[in-house]
């Protein structure tokens, strides 16, 4: 998990990558909850949460503009 201060440093495009992952984690999570193979609950927590703050640090890049 990366912390806001270091996401801070990353550059846009590469946090806009990031989401696309997480939000590819975000679904495969949601299966397997659903399915009942997921152990690590917390973890949709996480994803969910690690996505609004890249969502925070881009829209703020943007405003900047």
């Amino acid at each position: 998990m990366d912390k806001f201060s270091e996401l801070l440093k990353t550059p846009v495009e590469d946090l806009k990558n990031k989401i696309t992952d997480l939000r590819k984690e975000s679904l495969n999570l949601r299966f397997q909850k659903s399915s009942g193979q997921l152990e690590k609950t917390a973890r949709i927590r996480i994803v969910r949460r690690q996505i609004a703050r890249i969502k925070t640090i881009i829209n703020k890049e943007v405003g900047k503009k």
